[in-house]
């Protein structure tokens, strides 16, 4: 599941300002999509709760598709690999061209939303992910497939904002809102939970490829209950083009370098052009957005260390999960020889635990601080990666499981923490925006960890490596000790 959408308890702390864009406003007449013609109270009345119901199960649906897909194709990678004969190298692609072009999408997938409305951009972006689904499905070759995961990447990053969206304006009341917010929430934990099973069972049974055609299906329940939807307003919100390309561009050179580095050396042509091309569009994307009148990512904003540091721990704690997460799932496969279905079923405590801890964090940084509960998090996810060191392929499962609780807990104890103090520290207008470039930064580091241990993790003749294993680990195990000291110095403690 190393492409997973961002844990649902973070996405939820702020719709975004293409929610509050979309929302009717309250006391004024609203007015049918087909006649335009006020409505009165009681056809409000009646119509109100049928048109809330098929835009929360849309948004249910969409956000659990595309949680259910990444994490089953996590389980599916060396079923992938003996099919289209691919090495690690393509595996790695497999899963990080999805999660690079979600990640920078994600930068304007809000202002898209904004000037389409909702509903449109949410049937766009469920439309193309349905098509992109059919054709990984239908990939004669590993280059097809990476394609593909492009295109589905592209429409996660649409269907992400939009499906919050959706419940803004469904929802006028607070408290149903809330309720409704919730049921998206436990979608998402379910879906992250049930991926990796479901994965490994459609695996075994009829191939790495169903796990793709189940999407079909979906998607077309879900844009048939978006023809019940009434449609969104739209309102003029600044699109930066160039600023979304530079850091396409310099996301996919980054993640090049490191994924190729490991393969075809650090000092070849190909990755010294690759990180040159990085570091020149990430100074090509600073220049444009220092200079747009309304930029993705305001630079005044990465001046506060109230916003730095959160981010660099978004990226940190991402780095170490579906770092880990893609990690395991070679390891149960490659070394222990596990089927599609028991590995699969290896994350299940995993993700239980992490749905409870993401319940248990709020309240916990209520008591003792934000900070606290932040550093307390990183630290215990660093333990988690040092916990893994001594794995090797006759390491008792039940002790492997064991090993695993540290990683299930650290992440779920810092990320809601991290992302409510982001929301208290920017302006309101701001919470889209630092919504959405957290949820990038996470994904980008989710994916630059798969690119790492990806190179490390392949030995002689495609062998799973243990050294390479624990270099990777101790890396992640630096990178959230850095960042737990960063938090704890330089973060206010409520």
């Amino acid at each position: 599941m190393p492409a997973t959408p961002p844990l649902p308890s973070s996405t939820a702390s702020a719709p975004g300002r293409e929610a509050e864009a979309t929302a009717p406003k309250p006391g004024r007449h609203t007015q049918t999509p087909d006649q335009g013609l006020p409505v009165g109270p009681t056809s409000e009345t009646v119509t109100a709760p049928r048109r809330g119901g098929a835009a929360l199960v849309a948004s249910l649906l969409g956000f659990t598709v595309i949680t259910i897909d990444v994490s089953a194709v996590n389980i599916a990678l060396p079923s992938i690999r003996s099919s289209l004969d691919s090495g690690m190298s393509g595996l790695q692609w497999v899963v990080d061209a999805y999660t690079l072009m979600f990640a920078a999408l994600m930068l304007s997938a809000g202002a898209l939303a904004d000037r389409t409305g909702a509903r449109r951009a949410y049937t766009w972006g469920v439309a193309l992910f349905t098509l992109a689904s059919l054709a990984c499905a239908l990939a004669p070759d590993i280059g097809v497939l990476i394609a593909s995961r492009v295109a589905q990447g592209a429409a996660a990053a649409i269907v992400m904002p939009a499906s919050l969206a959706l419940i803004r304006q469904a929802y006028e009341d607070a408290r149903a809102r809330a309720r409704a917010i919730a049921l998206w929430t436990v979608g998402g934990s379910v879906a992250m939970a049930a991926g990796p099973v479901l994965g490994g069972l459609l695996t075994d049974t009829a191939g790495w490829r169903a796990v793709f055609l189940l999407n079909l299906p979906v998607g077309a329940v879900v844009l048939g209950l978006l023809v019940r939807v009434p449609r969104s307003a739209r309102r003029p919100a600044s699109l930066d083009v160039a600023g979304q390309l530079t850091a396409v561009v310099a996301l996919a050179g980054l993640a090049f370098a490191v994924i190729e580095g490991g393969h075809l050396g650090w000092t070849s042509g190909p990755v010294l052009g690759a990180a040159a091309l990085a570091l020149v569009s990430g100074c090509a994307f600073h220049a444009v957005e220092a200079r747009h009148p309304r930029p993705m990512v305001p630079p005044a904003m990465l001046r506060d260390r109230r916003v730095a540091v959160p981010l660099a721990v978004g990226f940190a704690v991402n780095a170490a999960f579906y770092g880990g997460i893609f990690l395991l799932g070679l390891y149960y496969q490659q070394l222990r020889g596990m089927s599609a279905v028991a590995a699969g079923l290896m994350f299940v405590p995993m993700s239980a635990v992490v749905t409870a801890t993401n319940l248990v964090s709020p309240r916990l940084a209520e008591r003792v601080g934000r900070r606290p509960v932040i550093v307390i998090g990183q630290l215990v996810f660093t333990g988690a990666m040092l916990a893994m060191l001594p794995l090797a392929a006759q390491t008792p499962l039940w002790l492997v499981l064991v090993l695993l609780l540290p990683l299930s807990v650290g992440g779920a104890l810092a990320v809601p923490a991290v992302t409510a103090l982001l929301m208290d520290v920017v302006p309101q207008g701001r919470a889209g925006t630092a919504s959405g470039l957290l949820n990038s930064l996470r994904q980008t580091g989710g994916a630059l960890a798969v690119a790492l241990f990806g190179g490390l993790l392949s030995g002689p003749g495609g062998a799973f490596s243990l050294p390479g294993m624990r270099v990777g680990l101790l890396t992640v195990a630096a990178l959230l000790l850095a960042t737990a000291a960063l938090a704890r110095l330089l973060l206010p403690r409520g």
